[in-house]
């Protein structure tokens, strides 16, 4: 399975340690060795339907230890030589199979005909139809049919029983009130008239009960079979899963070796997620260790469209998922000497952010793109908050009113009492609070004449336009998000394109809402601009920054009244 380059590389430097999968720049060797599966994936015109629904590939550059020597100098000495190449693997299954030549076997082959998980499956599916059978009957259904008529028809016949008796009650009475009274007789026989319409809706009563008791027990003589077959689909599923991921034995470069529930079991989540090993990395690292390749680089790339909720663009290179493959690759990794993770590098040390504006209330910052706003989980790591903190002892409440993320620069707004954090973020609540950020997009945008809600006056130039894509967390993948009309919050932007050249596009954004890399989202996703922002690595590729600029905030002062309006314009 092993692949040698085609062309000489001998000129490219290898890397100092193994990429960190979830933070990266792909290695020369790593790109090479991606376009040369690229042109094989190309080349496959059966898969190509398939492909374009989308897939993720990966790469892994490795080390080979080969002997070469002839016959006469193997008994004089074996000259060691290493080879560089390279293995590739796809996620998932393509084209119904999980083994194809050119790629890496799975960790399990749970396709396998004769194999238990096929075995079970089909147990299992054989279930799923006798449900399915079930639940559409037709004595199923008429049962069902029956009762509903039969309720109704009891409901209408007690209802009026019970207007007849109370009809029938205040005709007593009006007997009873005549002015020239009743006898003795008269009153006994009204007693007997109560007592025997009661005691006929009683029968009546009880009728109907048996009778809906019986209709009752007919649905569910086929609901028990159903639940049945429902708990023993379950147990099975359960019993299948515990023992699929059993057989997922991962090995590490200390030959060690943990099936995926020993792994997950240490999460906070406990179980394996459905899919987990099977992704592309797991399944080149497993091969790398059985066949005794050092691995050297990694890199995972997507072909054809997005999905639906995800963003996702045909080529560009993205980082291993955090839900499935963390767990899974932070055992695999042990013994590999790993890049650090970037993000935890103090890339603004020297630097202390710019104060754009200033008074004994509050203060408006101009954070570096690369700063934390606050420091989150790690509460050592560097941030505005920190920075701040020291800068403003007697500062008093959480200080920083709303957040940038961490590749975003730009205005930043800090409250130094707890009382004017509490007013500033209330009209962020509000939405009373005006942002302006300035971007440019890796790409031109195509269709951006849509309409907008904003006044003319707000965007003077330029073609405008509103999205509207409801966000949410993606829970196997943080912090990604994404679009989801079931489960999102509402996000809306409005925007304004202020420039464009052959490749790229300036753009300024007015989010409506707040959410998480609301922007970025916005801005890559199919259904939004389509057209990732310059160097977000998260939603399309990475450049030297992510050219994303919070320049323009309007707010009321909470002490004086007045509307303020600050603006520092990006550096790029």
């Amino acid at each position: 399975m092993i692949h040698f380059f085609k062309k000489p590389v001998s000129h490219i430097a290898l890397p100092a340690k193994f990429t960190y999968p979830f933070h990266y720049t792909p290695h020369p060797l790593c790109v090479l060795a991606a376009e040369e599966v690229k042109k094989y994936i190309a080349s496959r015109e059966e898969w190509q339907e398939e492909l374009a629904l989308g897939k993720m590939f990966g790469v892994l550059v490795v080390l080979q230890e080969t002997s070469d020597a002839t016959d006469k100098a193997k008994e004089e000495s074996t000259e060691a030589k290493s080879r560089i190449g390279y293995l590739a693997a796809f996620s998932g299954n393509l084209a119904g199979k999980n083994r194809h030549p050119y790629f890496v076997p799975p960790v399990y082959d749970l396709l396998q005909p004769q194999g238990f998980f096929k075995m079970e499956e089909e147990r299992i599916s054989a279930i799923n139809i006798r449900i399915n059978e079930l639940e559409h009957s037709t004595s199923y259904l008429e049962a069902k049919e029956k009762r509903e008529v039969e309720t109704e028809q009891a409901q209408a016949e007690l209802s009026q029983a019970k207007k007849e008796l109370k009809a029938a009650k205040e005709s007593r009475e009006i007997r009873r009130r005549s002015p020239s009274g009743i006898s003795e007789e008269e009153q006994v026989a009204l007693i007997r008239e109560s007592q025997y319409q009661k005691a006929e809706y009683k029968r009546k009563e009880k009728y109907w009960k048996k009778r809906l008791e019986e209709r009752e027990a007919e649905v569910n003589r086929f609901k028990d079979e159903i639940e049945q077959w429902k708990a023993e689909r379950k147990e099975r599923s359960a019993a299948l899963q515990q023992k699929l991921f059993g057989e997922f034995r991962m090995l590490n470069a200390k030959g060690e070796v943990k099936d995926l529930y020993t792994i997950f079991e240490e999460t906070v989540r406990k179980v394996p997620p459905a899919g987990a090993g099977e992704c592309a990395l797991p399944k080149l690292l497993q091969y790398a260790y059985l066949h005794q390749l050092k691995p050297l680089a990694m890199a995972e790339f997507w072909w054809g469209n997005s999905p639906k909720n995800e963003i996702r663009h045909h080529g560009y290179y993205y980082p291993s998922c955090k839900g499935k493959c963390e767990p899974i690759l932070q055992h695999m990794l042990q013994g590999v000497e790993v890049d650090e993770n970037p993000l935890l590098s103090s890339t603004h040390q020297e630097e202390e952010p710019e104060i754009v504006y200033e008074d004994e209330w509050l203060v408006v910052v101009n954070k570096p793109a690369g700063m934390l706003s606050v420091p989150g989980k790690a509460e050592e790591r560097d941030s505005v908050y920190h920075r701040l903190k020291k800068k403003y002892p007697d500062a008093t409440g959480p200080m920083i009113v709303h957040r940038l993320d961490m590749a975003t620069s730009g205005l930043l707004l800090v409250a130094k009492t707890k009382e004017v954090h509490q007013h500033l973020q209330a009209q962020f609540a509000a939405r009373s609070i005006k942002k302006r950020y300035t971007a440019v997009l890796d790409g031109v945008i195509t269709g951006a004449e849509k309409t907008t809600t904003m006044e003319k006056a707000t965007l003077p130039f330029g073609r405008t336009g509103r999205i509207d894509l409801p966000l949410c967390l993606n829970p196997l993948d943080r912090p990604r998000q994404i679009v989801s009309r079931e489960h999102g919050k509402e996000a809306i932007t409005e925007y304004r394109i202020i420039g464009e050249s052959e490749k790229h596009t300036r753009i300024a954004f007015y989010p409506l809402t707040g959410r998480t890399h609301q922007l970025r989202i916005h801005a890559a996703h199919p259904e939004g601009l389509g057209c990732p922002i310059l160097g977000d690595e998260l939603y399309g590729r990475k450049a030297d920054r992510l050219y994303l600029h919070a320049e323009y905030i309007e707010f009321r002062h909470p002490i004086s009244g007045k509307i303020l309006r600050i603006q520092k314009e990006a550096d790029f």
